[in-house]
């Protein structure tokens, strides 16, 4: 009797206002307004606009905000065949839904059916005031009819999509399309469209996970009004009723948890943020990496990055093997922690060689056992390989030629090219010294990748980023495009795993201790990077990056796509011969000490440092002062004369330009210097 009472005072109160409108112009007018913009959830989408991520709002709700032009017509025509069917025409309160659930209370003596509209509900929900009292009643008609007058239908229609109720910590018609029907509410079946309809009714006695047949039931009243006002038709009626109602409560999404909380809080303000990432690729590579770990060992976590070459954007990002694993610190974001390398930054060191002129991958190194000082480095395996080429030493990781390199470039060459390419280089004692080329640095996964995404980019440095303000390319060179080419070319030759296709340019690492697997790798547009070990630093005994983190690489590689895309071909100006045919200097390496002594100083005599000159008839003359004979004379790294036994010879089509002459004499020492030709 009490609800038949309350619906008897709003009709009285109804007429009332007929019969005084200007007193209830004053009195809506008069009315204080909540805030009409509630608080929603920070959304971060995937490349393609797929929800990656929510943030719950204060009250811990998932609350996503919800434009009426992103939601099935089908559901809205549900919605406003069931709940309000003059919503377009009233001004927020229904004089005629009022008076015929009155009628049906006063002949029943109990509620039959409300005679809120949505602009009502709307007030609640605004307001979260219950519905039971007379006098909260009367302020939801007051509140309707003031929100009539201050926003539009689509506006009141947005908020009630935004604010409807869907049980638990769930509000919205998109959260509870996804939390009830794992999909986004804009494609909807008859069966979905009503259920969505039915629960913010009674969100909590009609949930699907707790009260299946409730909801059923709620889910059937609604598709029979849908029927009777002609929504659907009678073949969908029955089709509908018999499709299942969803019994379980699907978490919200949660991908890349490491990258969206650095986003959150590096750009807190926006409500979305728009990410390079690839929601099905994230999901994919997640699988992996937890599996990975699960299968290396206890307490071992998990990390993979991959970033489009030509644009830097990353299109996945693992943190771990799991936010919530506890036992694997699932916590700590590997693709930014700092750790030792291993040999991944053996290719650098190449690389720069190559660049320096200093070897070729056909240049022959020995392996044996040296001491550089007091520091005395060994191979992995404790073994020696004699005489062999660089690209044999590269592919097969041996410490000894990469430590002999490093000492012919200069460790301080060896960090700084680590900053142009982004990276920022931890050194114990903050001195670099040769043991940097076997790992002993501080690095990333993600500063590792864009180092390798820098040389697939043919030595340009390249950023990640996980949009194009955080991306960058095409920034500060690495090295020399040739360089860059080769030690992709010799990184391509690296055997792959059992089972495995060839035809990636990788290398594999391992940190002292065996504290950290690596495994880099690139094809024609994307670098992938795996990290796996344990976040403490503690030693996981066997595993190698070969071993372990090798095969994720491959996966991971087959996860983003069906096969490697080709490399590009290699630069004009590439030396591609064998050992025999290479430049005399370039054929054995020797180490800078001995190029540097003294008397085996080689230089060019003329032209001079800085010149401009001339075309000349007969060529560019370039004289040469000390050195052992022969000579090789390179311009922009190109040998444009090799054999040469006296100190003179010429340039032909020299210019115009800038041009920069080497000359490497036969024990190795080089000379350099860089001129302009004008016509």
């Amino acid at each position: 009797m009490r609800s038949a009472r309350t619906l008897l005072l709003a009709v009285a109160l109804l007429f009332g206002a007929a019969l005084a409108r200007d007193s209830l112009d004053v009195w809506v007018a008069a009315t204080e307004l909540p805030p009409l913009v509630p608080e929603t959830s920070v959304e971060m989408r995937d490349r393609s606009g797929v929800l990656l991520r929510a943030y719950t709002v204060e009250d811990g709700r998932y609350r996503l905000g919800a434009d009426p032009a992103a939601v099935d017509p089908l559901y809205l025509a549900m919605l406003l065949a069931y709940e309000d069917q003059r919503f377009p025409d009233h001004a927020g309160v229904d004089p005629l839904a009022i008076l015929r659930a009155a009628g049906q209370s006063l002949r029943a003596r109990r509620v039959v059916s409300g005679g809120s509209t949505l602009t009502m509900q709307v007030a609640r929900l605004l307001e979260n005031s219950g519905t039971g009292a007379w006098a909260g009643k009367l302020r939801q008609v007051r509140l309707a009819l003031a929100l009539e007058r201050r926003l539009t239908k689509a506006q009141v229609l947005e908020l009630y999509l935004t604010l409807a109720p869907f049980g638990g910590n769930i509000e919205g018609v998109r959260a509870g399309a996804l939390t009830w029907l794992g999909r986004a509410p804009g494609r909807l079946t008859p069966a979905q469209a009503a259920l969505l309809v039915a629960l913010p009714q009674s969100p909590e006695s009609r949930r699907p996970d707790r009260f299946p047949e409730a909801a059923r039931q709620a889910r059937d009243r609604v598709l029979a009004r849908a029927a009777a006002a002609g929504v659907i038709d009678a073949e969908t009626l029955e089709s509908a009723r018999r499709a299942p109602v969803p019994d379980l409560r699907r978490p919200f999404p949660a991908l890349a948890t490491h990258l969206t909380d650095r986003v959150a809080a590096e750009r807190p303000g926006p409500l979305r943020h728009d990410l390079s990432l690839d929601a099905g690729l994230q999901a994919r590579l997640e699988g992996l990496a937890a599996e990975a770990a699960r299968t290396t060992g206890p307490q071992i976590s998990a990390a993979i990055l991959v970033v489009e070459t030509a644009t830097g954007l990353i299109r996945a990002s693992v943190g771990s093997a799991g936010l919530e694993d506890g036992a694997r610190q699932g916590f700590v974001d590997m693709t930014r922690a700092v750790r030792s390398p291993g040999s991944t930054l053996k290719p650098l060191v190449y690389g720069l060689a190559f660049d320096a002129g200093l070897a070729h991958p056909e240049t022959l190194i020995e392996d044996r056992p040296t001491a550089f000082g007091t520091y005395v480095p060994q191979n992995f395996d404790k073994t020696w390989r004699g005489t062999l080429s660089l690209r044999d030493a590269l592919q097969a990781s041996l410490n000894i030629p990469a430590v002999k390199l490093t000492e012919a470039l200069g460790p301080a060459n060896l960090t700084a090219a680590m900053r142009r390419a982004g990276m920022e280089p931890r050194l114990p004692g903050g001195v670099p010294g040769l043991a940097v080329a076997l790992g002993g640095v501080g690095v990333t996964l993600e500063e590792l990748v864009g180092l390798y995404a820098g040389i697939a980019a043919g030595g340009q440095a390249v950023r990640p980023g996980w949009d194009a303000a955080s991306a960058a390319t095409g920034g500060t060179r690495i090295m020399g495009e040739v360089a860059a080419w080769q030690v992709g070319d010799v990184l391509r030759g690296v055997p792959p795993p059992p089972r495995a296709a060839r035809g990636l340019a990788f290398k594999t690492g391992t940190s002292y201790g065996h504290r950290d697997a690596w495994a880099i790798g690139y094809d024609g547009a994307h670098v992938v990077g795996v990290w796996l070990g344990r976040p403490d630093g503690t030693p996981v005994p066997g595993a190698f990056g070969a071993d372990v983190a090798a095969p994720l690489l491959f996966e991971a590689f087959g996860a983003v796509t069906p096969r490697f895309v080709p490399a590009p071909p290699p630069p004009p100006a590439t030396l591609t011969v064998a050992t025999a045919d290479l430049p005399l200097p370039l054929r054995q390496f020797r180490s800078r000490d001995a190029a540097l002594q003294p008397e085996r100083r080689v230089e060019i005599a003329f032209p001079p440092q800085g010149a401009v000159l001339a075309p000349m008839p007969g060529g560019l003359p370039v004289k040469l002062r000390g050195g052992v004979p022969p000579f090789a004379v390179l311009a922009d790294g190109v040998p444009v004369a090799t054999g040469v036994m006296r100190r003179e010879t010429a340039l032909q089509d020299a210019g115009p330009g800038f041009v920069t002459l080497t000359v490497i004499d036969a024990e190795g020492a080089v000379g350099r210097v860089s001129v302009e030709v004008r016509p």
